[in-house]
């Protein structure tokens, strides 16, 4: 038996938005490369992302800007804040096997005074949401490097698990580190739903409590 996932159809495949309660994804415009070479280009935002040692050249920017952002090979997504509209980031869906329901994740928070705000983590669960209920997936899966451990923290909220490591597979920072395979299954990802309060349920219960503190 071949498993094909069922809902593959190109314009589920590349939604022009998805809402989140912090960020709002939208399809990349070409505008965005102003952006991306500012990202890539910054040795803090290269150490967590590449696997050279050191940012990105202007021309690789370009290349990968038009490949893999605007190109359709890969679902790539602006990272927008929800509040104010400003860009921080971009996250995609690559490398779809459509036979066994399963595709890569990757995401970049490139605006740093961005990280440590929750962005990344309400992408994340925005996209896999997607991939499960819009496009059927069974897997989805995603490489990170061991001393990105704010990414790790995001990940294993949204439900990834660690399945497997390279050994000393990264140099950095004068020694070696391990990069972490991860994946989320949507069996698992269904689970989680039944587990979890969702946004409004949360919402809610913080009004409650703030009504409780009042009085």
């Amino acid at each position: 038996m071949v498993y094909r996932a069922s809902a593959m159809a190109r314009g589920s495949w590349f939604p022009e938005s998805l809402d989140g309660r912090l960020v709002v994804l939208r399809r990349h415009v070409p505008a965005n490369l102003r952006a991306f070479r500012r990202w890539y280009a910054d040795p803090e935002v290269a150490r967590l992302t590449r696997y050279q040692d050191g940012p990105m050249r202007t021309e690789e920017i370009q290349r990968f800007f038009e490949a893999r952002v605007l190109g359709r090979d890969s679902m790539a997504m602006a990272v927008h804040v929800r509040s104010t509209g400003r860009l921080v980031g971009t996250c995609a869906f690559s490398q779809l096997d459509a036979d066994n329901g399963s595709a890569l994740y990757h995401i970049t928070i490139g605006e740093k005074d961005a990280w440590g705000h929750g962005y990344g983590t309400d992408a994340t669960r925005l996209m896999v949401r997607h991939g499960f209920d819009t496009l059927g997936l069974h897997r989805i899966a995603l490489a990170v490097f061991e001393f990105n451990e704010r990414a790790i923290r995001s990940y294993l909220s949204t439900g990834f698990l660690v399945e497997g490591r390279a050994r000393e597979a990264i140099w950095r920072d004068g020694r070696w580190w391990d990069e972490l395979t991860m994946s989320l299954l949507e069996s698992e990802w269904r689970k989680l739903q039944t587990l979890e309060p969702d946004e409004d349920q949360r919402e809610d219960a913080r009004l409650a409590g703030s009504a409780v503190v009042a009085r």
